[in-house]
């Protein structure tokens, strides 16, 4: 049985998906370990899988406030292994992954302006079943005239193993300040396999045949429909801690996830 909290042991609070393993495991937590609000905790737990992941960084965007998951979920890339013993001294010799969301502003067809955060990464996707074609734009400078696809994606390097390597994207160590611009199911330019940019850069996307051809964009829990223009940019303001077992980095998981067979 894990020791009680110390004094000076860190304030923990339990949040869990609505998962059935995943409130059981919150309840067994909290007997042991008590609990606090999210606002007043040093750590916010999270029991789930990387879905939920993503909801409780979303929750904590401007407190800085560390994330520790342990997976009771289907995925959790994002999520250290479930183990209930000796979780306060697993949390205090943890690695810290420092994450920097995208930001999209998407102008809709009506003119309309729309904002998300997405800490994996921002998606357009095609609405109908005719192709979408798509301008790219880097840094003001068009780079890509016509782009016809199912979509097209750009990824932050915590979101590099998620959808964007599903569509072939490369994966990108998180120190390696860079985006990947990634296409879905390019038509034409058939060979085009994207790109990777700098994170500083300003990746802009216009959408032709709009009317014709709708596209939907999509930055993790926000989705603008009939969009025409998507610009996209990191967001440096914003730093989001995960926190990994020793030895189970979020660069080690990563790496590891390059060699396999």
């Amino acid at each position: 049985m894990s020791k009680p909290l110390q004094r000076d042991a860190p304030r923990l609070a339990f949040v869990a998906s609505d998962w059935t393993e995943a409130q059981d495991a919150r309840r067994r937590l909290i007997a042991r370990h008590g609990d606090r609000p999210e606002e007043e905790a040093d750590v916010v737990v999270a029991l789930g899988g990387d879905g939920f992941m993503l909801e409780v960084l979303h929750r904590n965007l401007s407190s800085r406030r560390p994330i520790y998951g342990m997976n009771r979920g289907s995925v959790g890339f994002l999520m250290n292994d479930y183990n209930e013993t000796d979780l306060v001294e697993r949390i205090a010799g943890a690695e810290q992954a420092i994450i920097h969301p995208l930001s999209m502003t998407a102008i809709d067809a009506g003119g309309g302006e729309h904002r998300g955060l997405a800490i994996n990464d921002v998606s357009l996707l095609r609405s109908t079943r005719q192709a979408a074609k798509l301008r790219i734009i880097i840094d003001g400078r068009i780079r890509l005239e016509e782009l016809i696809c199912d979509g097209a994606l750009v990824s932050t390097p915590a979101g590099s193993t998620a959808y964007n390597l599903s569509a072939h994207g490369p994966i990108i160590p998180l120190d390696a300040q860079v985006l990947a611009l990634t296409p879905i199911s390019a038509f034409r330019p058939r060979r085009w396999r994207g790109a990777l940019l700098s994170h500083q850069a300003r990746v802009s996307f216009e959408i032709l045949e709009s009317a014709k051809r709708p596209v939907s964009a999509v930055a993790d829990n926000v989705e603008v429909r009939d969009v025409v223009r998507v610009d996209v940019v990191e967001d440096r303001a914003i730093s989001l801690a995960v926190l990994f077992d020793a030895g189970r980095s979020l660069e080690e998981r990563m790496l590891a996830e390059q060699f396999e067979a």
